[in-house]
């Protein structure tokens, strides 16, 4: 099939490259010069694990193309995919200025029946209803009518595994109102879905719908693991254990269920936002949504109070910090903690040396000079009072720990994802404080 991508950033550059993976003729828009010039010279603007090798494979046989014109890239897909930004307005609800432009685009320039204009980007209930508005709109302007269909397909991309997502996805969720839509749409998928992978076709609502539930369920799960966690501590119990055992109920499960600094990113903070501001749009108070976020921004806090209180007055002391993206594998730096974290820090005077492997170009937007970066993991942890531990990458899992307690000046460790035994940092003779196992401060 003939696809325009029309977005390149994270979900519509993975999308775009996984469906020329599987033998569509793709082309990529986007009206930022310096992201097209980039693909245009072999170079990703975004990090994503296999994404690169299997851009320039499809960039080599002719299946993936770029372009700035908007123009050409609603003359040359059958289908027409948005996959623009909706960041976060006022009060949490999505800002669909860049959505509603696309569509207005299309409208100006649609001159075929039946093109499918699919809703990539996560979008409140009811948005497949205004792109259609907005087309139908501009076709009457023109005094040219075309059958067309607006099309609702949320992604379920997990940063760092999106192109197994793509191409190994959990469900393919499809909302179209039109039946010869639906057809369309299961063709594309049937090389992902004959494998096993299921899809679920239902109204454009429901489909929108889907992807704010999603993402507010994962969110409350790990907002309420941390507050079991901070339970634990107030009453001496060991989160570790407690998780275990909740955990093997097959009910519950154990994905999301882990205790740390609290979520970042680009889309849990903004999706449980605007789905409380979905809610009080239509009169209704989201409680258990809007506690979500709460808790979130307080966990967000508790790493920092408790170096604090362990440390006393942190002015002029350094401090290592490993990690910094919101998670592993991604340079993602939206929403991270580390930056509610390293702020706090800094707001008490501490001189912060940082090290991740792929996020620091990213981090360096954010702080600048205010504190320093080093090329090595074990380089920042020179003469530091203390290492805090924010993002587990797996080169954090099983480091050299004689190495890490000859160069630290104190032998102390804040880990906030629980990724070491404390029985383990007590025989090496560290200071281990992590999260849900004692030293609470909230």
């Amino acid at each position: 099939m003939k696809i325009s991508m029309i977005g390149v950033g994270y979900v519509g550059l993975v999308s775009g490259t996984c469906f020329a993976e599987l033998g569509n003729d793709v082309l990529c828009c986007d009206i930022d010069e310096r992201k097209i010039d980039m693909l245009e010279k072999g170079e990703i603007p975004i990090y994503e694990p296999g994404l690169q090798e299997m851009v320039h494979r499809n960039v080599q046989e002719k299946r993936i193309h770029f372009s700035t014109d908007l123009k050409k890239a609603v003359d040359f897909g059958d289908l027409i995919f948005i996959a623009v930004g909706t960041p976060a307005k006022d009060f949490g609800q999505s800002d669909l200025k860049y959505v509603y432009s696309v569509a207005k685009t299309i409208g100006e320039h649609l001159d075929k029946d039946r093109k499918i204009i699919v809703n990539k980007s996560t979008v409140p209930v009811g948005t497949a209803q205004e792109v259609t508005k907005i087309i139908s709109d501009e076709l009457k302007k023109r005094n040219v009518s075309y059958e067309f269909s607006v099309v609702s397909n949320p992604e379920f991309l997990k940063e760092g595994d999106a192109i197994d997502d793509s191409l190994r996805p959990d469900r393919v969720v499809i909302g179209a109102n039109e039946d010869w839509a639906q057809k369309v749409m299961t063709e594309l998928y049937q090389p992902i879905t004959k494998n096993g992978h299921p899809i679920f076709l239902m109204d454009t609502a429901s489909s929108e719908m889907s992807k704010y539930a999603a993402n507010g369920m994962l969110a409350t799960k790990i907002s309420f693991i941390n507050q079991i966690a901070n339970l634990c501590e107030i009453v001496g119990a060991d989160v570790e254990e407690v998780r275990k055992a909740i955990c093997a109920d097959k009910r519950i499960g154990n994905y999301f269920l882990y205790p740390g600094v609290g979520y970042g990113g680009s889309c849990f903070p903004k999706d449980v936002q605007a789905l409380a501001a979905l809610g009080k749009k239509y009169g209704y108070l989201a409680h258990l949504v809007e506690a979500t976020e709460t808790t979130n921004e307080q966990q967000k806090e508790v790493l920092a109070n408790k170096v604090i209180k362990e440390m006393g007055d942190i002015d002029g002391k350094k401090i290592a910090i490993w990690g910094l993206s919101f998670k592993p594998k991604t340079d993602d730096m939206r929403c991270a903690p580390a930056i509610n974290i390293i702020e706090k820090l800094l707001a008490k005077g501490a001189k912060i040396t940082a090290y991740d492997p792929v996020a620091m170009e990213n981090a360096k937007k954010i702080f600048n000079s205010r504190i320093c970066f080093v090329d090595e993991m074990y380089d920042c942890l020179d003469d530091a009072e203390a290492l805090i531990i924010i993002t587990e990458w797996s080169q954090f899992r099983e480091p050299d720990f004689s190495k890490i307690k000859s160069k630290l000046k104190f032998p102390r460790i804040f880990d906030g994802r629980n990724i070491y035994s404390p029985e383990r940092m007590k025989e090496y003779g560290f200071n281990y404080i992590s999260i849900g196992r004692g030293g609470g401060v909230f």
